[in-house]
């Protein structure tokens, strides 16, 4: 019988989730099924309980992804950190373990698939929500020389920066106090979703720097119109973190780390189908 997962959120049926998780069982040869849910809302728990029964593992999509920290037993040093998951197994004892492969996937696509170093760079970015507490562990592991956090509401960047002051130099501010020039700006906010730009000033960039939307699309995206507008070095968008955070929510479950690229080559060609 094949080893049941799941993706669970709401809404789920823009999900590439099944189509990137049977892409890798095919390709290392895992018999396994994995399917959407649409859960309703205030329901986790209840659908998780029920899913559990027989599956393995569940990938936990926006607007649950505290409601699985909640629902975990125990917790990864970055799920912990980031105080929502996106990634939980079963395990042979019964607990359910929780995890966040986000931040993985966004520093594997950036360095990895782009070949682009954050060591030593100067980071900003934009946004202060749980996308962006997500990735700021892994972020912050490469070394760069500093990461600013820019939201509207500076309370919230601020004490998302104090969060992580222990692991390097990050500070957070205001849109409006967005100092300097950045070699990587990192767009955490859902503005590309409304078809909006987040009110970053365009000297935050040089011809050398590298602007990446955490959302994707069939185009490009208005944040990286932006930056391209402004001849940047490199514009990349968000297709490349989502699967790779499924490459490494599948390493969790199945043992195996399967190939990314071929997948992500695939999802961007039926995106924009010639």
């Amino acid at each position: 019988m094949s080893d049941l997962y799941a993706v669970m959120g709401n809404p789920i049926n823009h999900s590439k989730s099944p189509q990137i998780h049977s892409a890798f069982a095919e390709q290392t040869g895992q018999d396994l099924i994995y399917s959407a849910i649409l859960v309703p809302l205030e329901k986790f728990k209840d659908e998780a309980d029920s899913f559990f029964r027989n599956g393995r593992g569940l990938n936990v999509t926006v607007p649950f992804k505290e409601d699985a920290w909640q629902y975990a037993d125990t917790y990864s040093s970055r799920a912990l950190r980031a105080g929502a998951v996106n990634t939980l197994i079963k395990k042979e004892n019964g607990l359910i373990h929780a995890d966040n492969t986000d931040g993985v996937g966004l520093v594997r696509d950036i360095t990895r698939n782009h070949l682009c170093s954050i060591d030593g760079k100067r980071v900003l970015v934009l946004g202060a929500g749980g996308a962006v507490r997500g990735i700021l562990e892994p972020l912050l592991e490469e070394k760069p020389t500093e990461v600013v956090v820019a939201n509207r509401t500076v309370s919230k960047a601020e004490a998302l920066a104090q969060d992580f002051a222990n692991i390097g130099k990050i500070s957070g501010c205001g849109f409006d106090k967005i100092d300097g020039q950045f070699d990587l700006v990192i767009n955490g906010t859902s503005a590309s979703l409304g078809g909006e730009l987040p009110p970053i000033p365009d000297t935050a960039v040089h011809l050398e720097t590298v602007c990446y939307d955490m959302m994707y699309g069939a185009g490009l995206t208005v944040f990286n119109q932006w930056a391209q507008s402004l001849n940047v070095a490199a514009t990349i968008d968000g297709l490349g973190m989502l699967v790779e955070q499924a490459a490494e929510s599948f390493s969790i479950w199945r043992g195996i780390s399967p190939d990314s690229k071929a997948v992500i080559a695939n999802i961007r060609a039926s995106l924009n189908p010639s």
